[in-house]
């Protein structure tokens, strides 16, 4: 598989897990796990995308919320195996087929992740904007809303990056971020060559999460507007939850289509601009890797490319 298509039109990508990582091209999805045995397990699967089967699906921003909630049960998957492998101890693991009570705690995790989501950045940032007496003024609503949803991600994000065991899925999130810089780079996928590249990447999802909470902001306050003009009156509180949860697919799809753009277009010096406020949350979801952590991003990559890689690579 060529490198430079690899690259193109955000094809790599990948994301931290439980002492591992997950990394995901065209067509395959592997997770990467350091067992406590210091073996690195593997998971590996076929997968396509419905935009990659359907047409149709295809098509810009439909594609990208497609893609939002299908890399959401993708990576419940990822973590739900990186888990296992870390309660376990098992050895190496290959591709294996989900059992009913897999299935069925995975999305029993996701409708709770989600519903928690739902209502911690998204219900909250109403009701405070509500109770501060903006309801009449769309754009004044949501930009104080916009600002109680960024200050809450923030808050939530430096909170949970004190635990110690956050702090090593941070480090991996590093060393997921470095090992694509050095695909991107044509450089050797070695653990030597991956040291030198920056843990900071603009097409990564904790960029994407902040252009979804920015972008939301103008789009809910344009649906706001246009409420009354359609139905006589100002909308209520649950109102205006459900029309703006309406548009999330859309926002979540556009915002996917910005981000494909600042990382195809990264030196573009209004898309430096437009990216630093991701870059400086990445300060946050990012540390630097240990080299034990470099060589399971690597292992977990070079066997997405389907390159040769030891059976069980030693530390």
């Amino acid at each position: 598989m060529d490198r430079e298509q690899l690259t193109q039109d955000l094809p790599v990508g990948g994301q931290a897990v439980i002492e591992g990582v997950m990394m995901r091209v065209p067509g395959k999805i592997v997770t990467a796990v350091r067992a406590a045995d210091r073996q690195i397990v593997v998971r590996e699967e076929a997968y396509d995308s419905l935009a990659q089967r359907y047409r149709l699906l295809g098509l810009p921003v439909l594609r990208g919320a497609l893609s939002f909630f299908e890399m959401m049960l993708i990576g419940l998957k990822a973590l739900n195996f990186s888990a296992d492998v870390a309660s376990q101890g098992e050895g190496q693991v290959e591709r294996q087929k989900d059992s009913w009570r897999e299935q069925l705690a995975l999305w029993a995790t996701m409708i709770f992740s989600v519903a928690l989501g739902v209502g911690l950045f998204f219900f909250l940032p109403l009701l405070a904007a509500q109770l501060l007496g903006l309801q009449e003024n769309a754009f004044e609503f949501n930009l104080v809303a916009g600002a109680v949803r960024a200050t809450l991600l923030i808050l939530y994000l430096w909170v949970i990056s004190q635990w110690r065991e956050i702090q090593r899925v941070f480090q991996y999130h590093g060393a997921e971020h470095k090992s694509i810089f050095t695909l991107e780079a044509g450089a050797e996928l070695t653990v030597a060559s991956a040291r030198d590249f920056g843990r900071l990447h603009p097409r990564c999802g904790t960029s994407f999460m902040l252009i979804v909470v920015l972008f939301a902001i103008l789009i809910f306050a344009c649906v706001d507007s246009l409420f009354p003009l359609v139905f006589g009156h100002t909308q209520s509180l649950f109102e205006r939850f459900a029309t703006h949860f309406a548009v999330l697919p859309f926002i979540a799809g556009t915002s996917f289509e910005l981000l494909k753009v600042s990382g195809k277009k990264r030196n573009a010096p209004l898309v430096r601009l437009l990216s630093t406020p991701g870059l400086w949350l990445q300060r946050i979801t990012t540390r630097e890797p240990d080299d034990d952590q470099l060589e399971v991003a690597l292992y977990a990559l070079r066997r997405a490319l389907n390159e040769e890689v030891e059976a069980n690579p030693s530390c």
